[in-house]
């Protein structure tokens, strides 16, 4: 550990630089609490994630926590990151690609002393790397960082989100022309006469309910295209590492989908008091191979879900594959916060073009994409 001081209003707080393992071990009930205190956070800043991410993905020697304390010792912000060189010298979150959002921890009842301290310390990390924060939703903490940044700063589109409202699936369907509405009210019903039922695992079993779910994963994408990462056993130790304290804080739920006695799909979805996000899901071939519906049969149980607690969002989280747009999301965008000092501006300017340039690449594919189909 090392540290500063940071006058903030009339508390002093004192802003930390955390790069021992072991102390981000022991942060787990610090970290806990600070999580529950921060009205943007998402899962994918729990301790419970980031730590099983880091144990999975981390290199040692990079971690770089940035923890706010106050007097007492309890944490009023955090940023979790670490360094890489590749290509360029940066301070990115952890959580990887792997992550749907990436942001940092701000205490509510105190979050403009400690957005003002949490700024100071990231100024004086950036003096040698390029802060590089990406996929913050709208609204999050990381915002409050940006807006203070006295330097050389930039913020970018990252991916897109689709979103609905968190209503159970009769007034989701109130968003849709009535022909359509009728077609997957059809496939609701069919879902009955087929004998699917699902009902929400226990925390007790989600170890081995997500072994069936990433076999089924794994089964069901064998012959088309994947996201490769979701294959690899480092993936499937950290899904299986973090979402068991995630289900017991019921910030996770596991939904599994049964015929009879045999499992057919299994679904992850992440709570906030605020959204509902659905991660991944495994399923059988079988489903195709009736014309079950996948997409209705997942949405339908975790509509019905998630709008009893007072969420606001059911988010589908990041990409726009077309399947998603039946349902009328909103669509929104991730951030990508990118903050320098005057000696680190070359390399802000160097992400920026680099990103600019691989979007334009994107726009032009799906440009040729249209008019082939056309």
């Amino acid at each position: 550990m090392s540290g500063v001081t940071v006058q903030a209003g009339e508390d002093t707080l004192r802003a930390e630089l955390c790069t021992d393992e072991r102390e981000f071990t022991a942060l787990a009930p610090a970290w806990e609490r600070l999580y529950r205190r921060c009205g943007t956070a998402t899962p994918f800043q729990s301790h419970a994630w980031l730590h099983s991410w880091w144990t999975s993905y981390g290199t040692p020697g990079r971690l770089r926590l940035v923890l706010v304390r106050d007097g007492s010792g309890e944490l009023r912000a955090a940023a979790p990151l670490m360094r890489t060189g590749v290509p360029l010298p940066r301070l990115v979150p952890l959580g990887g690609a792997i992550s749907d959002y990436g942001d940092v921890l701000l205490d509510d009842e105190h979050a403009d002393r400690a957005a003002d301290a949490l700024t100071q310390t990231l100024w004086t990390a950036a003096r040698t790397a390029l802060i590089d924060i990406r996929e913050v939703r709208p609204g999050g903490s990381a915002e409050q960082v940006y807006a203070r940044w006295p330097g050389p700063r930039r913020q970018l589109a990252d991916s897109v989100c689709l979103e609905l409202p968190a209503h159970p699936m009769d007034k989701l369907l109130t968003r849709m022309p009535p022909g359509r509405a009728g077609r997957i009210q059809a496939k609701i019903r069919k879902l009955g006469q087929l004998g699917v039922e699902h009902r929400f695992v226990r925390p007790d079993e989600v170890d081995s309910t997500l072994r069936t779910m990433l076999d089924l994963h794994r089964l069901q994408w064998q012959t088309r295209k994947v996201t490769t990462e979701h294959l690899k056993p480092r993936f499937h130790e950290h899904l299986v590492r973090s979402l068991g304290p995630l289900v017991r804080s019921g910030d996770a739920v596991v939904t599994e989908f049964r015929a009879g006695t045999d499992v057919l799909a299994v679904d992850v979805t992440l709570l906030t008091p605020r959204l509902a996000g659905n991660y991944l899901y495994g399923a059988h071939p079988r489903l195709r191979e009736w014309k079950a519906d996948i997409a209705t049969m997942l949405l339908h149980a975790s509509a019905d879900h998630v709008s009893r607690d007072g969420r606001q969002v059911l988010s589908l989280l990041r990409g726009a594959e077309p399947y998603k747009f039946r349902w009328r999301p909103d669509t929104v965008v991730n951030q990508r916060l990118l903050l320098a000092r005057r000696r680190t501006a070359p390399l802000l300017s160097a992400v920026a073009c680099e990103a600019s340039a691989r979007n334009r690449a994107r726009e032009l594919v799906r440009e040729r994409k249209g008019a082939v189909t056309n």
